[in-house]
């Protein structure tokens, strides 16, 4: 896996994240990505060459090995590495998606007319949406991995000995021995604590996004005055844009307020 790649597109994320975010990332990339690379792979490398069991029995030792590991720790890890970051990656494609719809109205249009978005990046309408739906995601995707790590080795500790009971080839009960268990239990707890400090900071995210987003809707409802004076605003520039339609020659000169109102470019937040 080229984990430098991945760094490349998440980093772009950060333009458009909140705090609470950029903090995240930072966590994943220092305690979870450079972990991983650095010691995880080596720690857990040893898992099935020294997975010792007490038979002869040809495939008993493969067979116990694989009962109790039915998927490495180190490929699970990697795995929620990938599904937990790859929601980050529908905000920057939003994000594109707005600024070449934003290209496209310019060259249509002109310099004159009115933007269709204040900021590419800036989190309104549907963006707002797409990036809660990304957190949600997120949050969603590290619980379940945080389950099926404590489902599929009854918690999130390493026994030494490994009893194989009634499994075939094995004859009656096969006792295993896991290599270095001491070091592989604390770095399964320091993937759990990180892992854990991930999902805090998504909630925090979370509850900080929706927030942000009711203070702004209460002062939405301002003074008659300046919302006119927004109005006016953007009629201005629309009658702009329509003027400059006209000597383009891609408009009769004589429509009526309903037709300018229908001719101009739609301001959509998407």
């Amino acid at each position: 896996m080229d984990w430098k790649t991945l760094q490349a597109l998440l980093s772009g994320v950060n333009k458009y994240s909140t705090a609470f975010g950029r903090i995240w990332l930072s966590v994943v990339f220092v305690f979870r990505v450079l972990v991983y690379v650095v010691a995880a792979e080596r720690v857990w490398g040893d898992e099935q060459k020294d997975f010792d069991c007490n038979t002869k029995q040809p495939g008993c030792t493969n067979v116990c090995y694989d009962n109790f590991f039915p998927i490495s720790n180190i490929r699970l890890w990697a795995l929620q590495l990938i599904f937990v970051t790859c929601p980050s990656l529908l905000v920057i494609l939003h994000v594109a998606y707005r600024e070449e719809r934003e290209r496209r109205h310019r060259l249509k249009h002109g310099d004159q007319c009115a933007k269709l978005y204040d900021n590419a990046g800036k989190k309104h309408g549907a963006l707002w949406w797409t990036y809660l739906l990304s957190l949600v995601f997120k949050l969603l995707i590290q619980l379940l991995f945080l389950y099926v790590l404590h489902t599929l080795w009854y918690g999130f500790g390493m026994p030494r000995l490994v009893q194989c009971v009634n499994v075939a080839p094995c004859p009656n009960t096969v006792d295993c021995y896991i290599a270095r268990p001491t070091e592989k239990k604390v770095f399964t707890y320091f993937m759990v604590a990180a892992s854990a400090v991930c999902i805090v900071l998504t909630i925090c995210e979370i509850c900080y996004l929706i927030f942000h987003r009711l203070l702004r809707c209460m002062h939405r409802d301002r003074p008659s005055g300046v919302r006119g004076s927004s109005a006016s605003n953007s009629r201005a520039s629309t009658c702009r844009c329509h003027h400059k339609l006209v000597e383009a020659g891609e408009l009769d000169p004589d429509l009526g307020d309903d037709k300018l109102q229908a001719s101009a470019p739609k301001l959509t937040p998407i």
